[in-house]
């Protein structure tokens, strides 16, 4: 979501933990930095292909020190070319509180839902 409250989507490459937390990495200068500094809320829809699609909810900040190292090679691991840890780049770490499995490879579709 803009600073001023509006919405705003942005295609992202997504690595995950094995506890589901989320990173993504973005230049700094990007419209989402501006955006999670004005709000930690974010939404994730993870699916663009096939019958399933998960849709996630949390807060998000930017990874820093110990937190940057960890995450930045996690998104590394996952993205071997990406520049997560290079000057002029952040990396971003989303932390779920609800989660939506929509998987409709099913008649009707099956739907799961989970917050904490």
């Amino acid at each position: 979501m803009s600073p001023d409250g509006e919405p705003e989507a942005a295609l992202v490459g997504l690595a995950s933990l094995e506890d589901g937390t989320l990173i993504f990495n973005t230049r700094e200068t990007a419209r989402k930095v501006e955006n999670l500094r004005a709000n930690r809320r974010v939404a994730v829809v993870i699916g663009i292909e096939g019958d399933v699609s998960v849709q996630v909810e949390g807060d998000a900040a930017i990874a820093e020190d110990d937190g940057l190292l960890l995450h930045g090679q996690a998104y590394q691991h996952r993205f071997p070319e990406s520049r997560a840890l290079a000057d002029g780049f952040l990396v971003v770490v989303v932390r779920p509180d609800w989660v939506r499995v929509y998987d409709a490879s099913h008649s009707p579709a099956v739907v799961h839902e989970a917050s904490w």
